[in-house]
């Protein structure tokens, strides 16, 4: 700097930590996006997320509760191409098309609550168990492993059966479920951070462990949870529609659980629309968030190829 000062040539202006985190977001998100699998992920996403918010726009529904199926009982198990239902109608009247529509705000609304709620608690306890240690962090990592060892499809469908058919109660059962993998993922993140050099130093220079876990431990510790979460919006509304599927959701739901579980009944008959559109939308749904998840693991975790 001082060669450049007496030469004349300009001195770059230094740097903030703000800009430095911009840069390496844009960074990140290049290479995010430098995936064709990913992209094609986030073009699903976006046409199904568009469809979710745009619902009330599509339909115009005028009923009471525009998440509760219209039904039609003199247009029972019609066909695709029928006038006034593109996709046809279930074994119970009702509009197929609408069902898809509407679930997939219904899978929206599922997917980001069950995932903040599981994230938030997850971290949380994650947190406390890698800052504090110890015996909370014995105590806190047995209790993660008690809910680890029941599979989560299993530990779903008690919980919702327990509690009864709706759509609130397997909310509440799926985030009792995920929250688990979160504290972990955040315990071993804290561990590892605080074991780096640059947080001793930040101690020896007498910063409070409150500003340190704010500015440093957190933001390097928050990216796995985000690969995680990504993830798990399309196990989320797979499982969700698993339960809804066996009747464990709300009666008349618009839901694609919901939806191919009243068309079952019609596949032998050769009434294949009513499950396979909604089938099709859940394998959609889980297969985007699933290819966006890849994507960002294969850049942001050092240990994969891509990502070095």
């Amino acid at each position: 700097m001082v060669d450049a000062l007496l030469s004349g040539a300009p001195v770059d202006a230094p740097v903030s930590a703000r800009q430095v985190r911009l840069r390496r977001g844009l960074e990140l998100a290049a290479s995010v996006l430098s995936n064709p699998t990913t992209i094609l992920g986030l073009a699903i996403i976006t046409v199904l997320i568009g469809m979710a918010v745009l619902a009330p726009v599509i339909t115009e529904p005028n009923v009471p509760d525009p998440y509760q199926m219209p039904r039609d009982w003199g247009a029972v198990a019609k066909p695709p191409g029928t006038p006034g239902y593109p996709l046809g109608t279930t074994n119970e009247g009702g509009d197929v098309l609408y069902g898809m529509i509407w679930g997939a705000r219904t899978s929206l609304q599922l997917s980001l609550t069950v995932v903040g709620i599981a994230a938030l608690v997850g971290g949380i306890v994650g947190s406390v168990a890698g800052g504090v240690g110890g015996r909370v962090d014995e105590v806190l990592m047995r209790l993660v492993d008690v809910f680890l060892s029941i599979p989560e499809l299993i530990f779903a469908l008690a919980i919702a059966a327990v509690l009864g058919p709706s759509f609130g109660n397997i909310i509440f059962a799926l985030s009792v479920v995920f929250w688990v993998k979160y504290a972990r993922i955040m315990r071993a993140q804290i561990i590892h951070i605080r074991q780096n050099e640059y947080i001793d130093a930040a101690r020896v220079i007498g910063d409070s462990r409150l500003n340190i876990y704010r500015r440093d431990v957190l933001p390097n510790a928050i990216t796995p949870l985000m690969v995680q979460a990504t993830l798990d919006m399309g196990h989320v509304v797979l499982i969700g529609a698993t339960l809804s599927f066996i009747g464990l959701s709300q009666a008349g739901i618009a839901e694609w659980g919901v939806l191919v579980s009243e068309g079952q009944a019609g596949i032998a008959a050769g009434r294949w629309w009513a499950s396979t559109f909604p089938g099709l939308m859940v394998f959609l749904w889980a297969l985007a968030f699933n290819l966006v998840g890849d994507g960002m693991r294969d850049v942001l975790d050092p240990r994969t190829e891509s990502g070095r």
